[in-house]
């Protein structure tokens, strides 16, 4: 028929050309750097970028205090705020500060991981319990941690009971919900595969469930750490007694009683690098080695 290729040769060609296409980008997909990269690249792509996106703004922020767009009393100098973290280190209270609110952080991280893990997986695979308590726990991960510290204050008292309550109820949907979505994106052959196999159970859960939903758990667990620790800080600065110690959400509490914007903007700086530094050290290497290992992430 006019217009329709009969010829084999051309259609063996052909997929000779697909064929070798795909060889192609099956090994680009399988090559990754081995070793370190110089150090002069993790410098400039790691390092720097964030380097300068610091400085710009405190070049920003001086030029806004230069300006005088709002009063001293408003909007402290960046050198103002610095000496708030020279005196809170001569005093040795800046460590103490971060460590009450690190510690009381990954403890609760660390309790919400426990429970919403087997939470998830029962949810995931029994058809009843995610009827029952699945529109649950989205619901909850939707409310404002907030609203928990009141009822919580009534419940426990001004103890780090209270403290951890909170958290949980803040982190726990997250990480559940993270393996829930996980598990549903695991293809059905994966399943079917592990019950030949005999992988069903514990077994399957912790041979083919767990690994192949890794991408979604590992994303509800850095949701998750995200709710602990805005959850911490909401109760830190609600809730305040002697006994409980002074953590950063007390100190921005502290900062804005006195009226010193200064102390506000050192609470905030610190409260914004704990939460970077846990994302930079723990959640993105963890990231990148579950991408790699699945052949998602090339090295260049």
């Amino acid at each position: 028929m006019a217009g329709t290729d009969t010829d084999p040769g051309h259609r063996h060609d052909t997929a000779s050309q697909d064929l070798a296409g795909l060889e192609a980008g099956l090994d680009a997909l399988d090559t990754v750097q081995v070793g370190r990269p110089p150090l002069r690249e993790v410098l400039l792509r790691k390092v720097l970028p964030p380097v300068t996106a610091v400085a710009l703004v405190l070049v920003v922020w001086q030029v806004l205090v230069w300006a005088r767009v709002a009063p001293a009393y408003k909007l402290p100098s960046p050198s103002a705020v610095w000496g708030e973290v020279s005196e809170a280190w001569l005093q040795g209270t800046l460590l103490d500060y971060i460590w009450t609110s690190v510690s009381r952080g990954l403890l609760g991280f660390l309790l919400a991981l426990v429970i919403g893990t087997p939470l998830g997986l029962l949810v995931s695979r029994v058809r009843f319990v995610r009827a029952a308590i699945g529109p649950i726990l989205s619901g909850l991960q939707s409310l404002p941690s907030v609203a928990w510290v009141p009822p919580a204050v009534i419940w426990l008292g001004l103890n780090d009971r209270m403290m951890y309550a909170v958290i949980l109820l803040g982190a726990v949907p997250s990480i559940a919900n993270g393996l829930v979505a996980g598990v549903d994106q695991i293809p059905p052959l994966y399943l079917r595969a592990g019950r030949t196999l005999g992988a069903t159970g514990l077994r399957g859960a912790w041979h083919i469930v767990m690994p192949a939903a890794l991408p979604g758990y590992l994303a509800g667990l850095k949701q998750g750490w995200a709710f602990s620790w805005r959850s911490l800080m909401a109760a830190e600065i609600i809730a305040s007694s002697p006994d409980l110690g002074i953590g950063l959400g007390q100190l921005l509490e502290n900062g804005r009683n006195n009226s010193s914007m200064s102390q506000v903007f050192l609470a905030i700086l610190l409260i914004l690098v704990v939460g970077i530094a846990v994302d930079l050290l723990v959640f993105s290497p963890l990231e990148r080695r579950v991408l790699r290992g699945r052949g998602l992430l090339v090295t260049r």
